[in-house]
């Protein structure tokens, strides 16, 4: 009896033929997949859609009507908050002032780092050192550093006999630069590991081949090393400017928005109108107009990692 003779007398698909098969196995890797799918719907996604339903209503808080849908009202009003928009302006001087200084220093101290250097494990380990810390804590550490009567930053500056020193974080010249000094430190050990990563994975007989051809290391970095660290590049940018822009506790701890707004970032600027004013639907509108920005700065870059690929 053949195989198909015994599949016609039978009527049925012996196992792992057929759609039945087919189905049982979706079916068992959605079950593998659902211990990761249900936190991220429940802590994620669902309140990204609340927050969007909140954001066309009047909900506030302490108030004992109902919350009422107002439409677009909302949107209205922030479309003319001058300090909204203020905010976000200063938001995105934040986020390029720390992003490219960042990536800057980093790609420095990652190429320092690659080097075949003596003690390179310790200065490795030393230089991820405020990765490792809270924002918190790195908050409350600098503004130690930029006290104005004992701060080691005005000590230092009176010892050098070039001044008394000044309130660097309640000076409206001075506070928005001296934070954007302080997220450059702080995140600049993640960019430096993200791209030593990628440093790592060029093969040294690409750069030795340059070598016996006479290039010299500016010659090799542009045509070797940098192509190869050119995605990782890429994706940590991006991943550091979205990060940056939605910065809130850094800021928070070290000025809280001031002086005079000068370092009141979009992300603070929202939550002083949700929870120091109770304006919880103006406040979810603000999230909705960050998060809108925020997609369209992810679909560009999602867009051109496809094109790259494509190239390729």
């Amino acid at each position: 009896m053949t195989l198909a003779t015994a599949k016609a007398r039978s009527g049925k698909d012996t196992p792992g033929e057929g759609r039945p098969r087919e189905k049982v196995v979706d079916r068992g890797a959605w079950f593998l997949v659902l211990p990761a799918l249900i936190p991220i719907l429940v802590l994620s996604v669902g309140p990204l859609l609340y927050g969007i339903t909140l954001a066309f209503t009047d909900a506030q808080s302490g108030r004992t009507e109902p919350t009422e849908w107002i439409g677009t009202l909302n949107f209205q009003d922030l479309y003319h908050d001058t300090l909204f928009w203020e905010s976000f302006r200063i938001g995105l001087v934040w986020a390029v002032g720390v992003t490219v200084p960042q990536f800057v220093l980093a790609l420095g101290l990652a190429l320092l780092l690659n080097q075949r250097l003596r003690f390179r494990w310790l200065a490795r380990a030393l230089a991820i050192i405020p990765w490792a810390m809270p924002e918190v804590v790195v908050g409350i550490m600098w503004r130690l550093v930029y006290n104005a009567d004992a701060g080691i930053l005005n000590e230092t500056i009176r010892d050098f006999g070039l001044g008394d020193g000044r309130d660097w974080l309640t000076g409206l010249a001075t506070a928005l630069p001296a934070v954007i000094v302080v997220g450059i430190w702080a995140g600049m050990p993640q960019t430096t590991v993200a791209l030593l990563a990628g440093l790592q994975n060029t093969p040294d007989e690409l750069h030795e081949a340059a070598a016996l051809d006479g290039a010299g290391a500016w010659r090799r970095f542009r045509t070797v090393t940098w192509p190869a660290l050119r995605p990782v590049a890429l994706a940590i940018t991006a991943l550091n400017f979205i990060w940056n822009f939605n910065s809130f506790a850094l800021v928070y701890v070290l000025t809280n928005g001031g002086p005079g707004g000068r370092t009141r970032l979009p992300m603070l600027f929202a939550y002083e109108e949700g929870f120091r004013y109770g304006q919880f639907g103006y406040a979810a509108a603000m999230g909705c107009v960050m998060v809108a920005v925020i997609s369209v700065l992810l679909a560009f870059y999602l867009v051109g990692r496809i094109k790259a690929g494509e190239e390729k």
